[in-house]
């Protein structure tokens, strides 16, 4: 929605009793099939670094902003490098069936004046890879943000040639704004990188959706879902 002001010209539509919003700043999460924890080398890095070497190759690093590290001292200067970037508040992944660190997540780029931050640096070990618990972990952070701090902007940016990022993304309800091309160099190469968002209007269908589609009776036995994600979207 749009007006006009005084002069004729069309301006944004106000936002009543706006106050910048809080930090994220939450110890952790919990949910059914995983909790987050603030990432802590000390007590997250071997398992994280275990994980992340299990995997057979380096493809899922293909788009990633460095290399996969080569070596073990190498992981633990990356899983260093992620828990204290600045601006940004890092989360490890703890897979609920095993208790093993499976992945990280951050809150970053963080405009609390604005009610705006993105969820970033998402990497995930095997374990964590096709498993509702990835999906659960992004989920208590987008609702940690909506709910809890009162966000009006969640974003999620990718490497634009990233395809199964993006399409990560829409699965979630994210909705696609573009391209910023020549956006970044990684690994040498030119990135352009992919935009989406989660406003704070379309979260309550957005939450609803993940609501019904984390429920345990969504799931057989064996943990295959019943219905996609996108089947309880409205």
């Amino acid at each position: 929605m749009t007006e006009t002001n005084a002069y004729g010209q069309i301006v944004g539509a106000p936002v009543p009793g706006w106050t910048p919003r809080q930090l994220p700043d939450a110890a952790g999460f919990e949910g059914r099939y995983c909790r987050l924890e603030r990432l802590d080398p000390a007590r997250h890095g071997a398992g994280l670094i275990a994980g992340f070497r299990a995997a057979p190759d380096d493809r899922d690093w293909t788009w990633w902003r460095t290399a996969r590290p080569a070596d073990e001292p190498a992981f633990r200067d990356y899983v260093d490098s992620m828990a204290t970037a600045p601006g940004r508040v890092a989360y490890a992944i703890i897979e609920a069936a095993s208790g093993q660190p499976a992945g990280h997540a951050a809150f970053m780029n963080i405009a609390a004046a604005n009610g705006a931050l993105e969820i970033g640096s998402i990497n995930f070990t095997p374990l964590l890879r096709r498993h509702r618990a990835g999906t659960e972990a992004l989920f208590l952070m987008l609702r940690h943000a909506f709910d809890d701090l009162g966000y009006r902007r969640v974003e999620w940016q990718c490497n634009s040639l990233n395809l199964p990022s993006r399409a990560a993304a829409l699965r979630l309800g994210f909705t696609f704004e573009g391209i910023f091309r020549q956006n970044a160099v990684t690994q040498g190469r030119n990135r352009d990188t992919a935009w989406f968002s989660i406003l704070d209007s379309e979260w309550p269908d957005r939450r609803a959706a993940l609501d019904a589609w984390l429920a345990p009776d969504n799931f057989d036995d064996a943990g295959r879902q019943r219905r996609k994600l996108s089947a309880f979207r409205t």
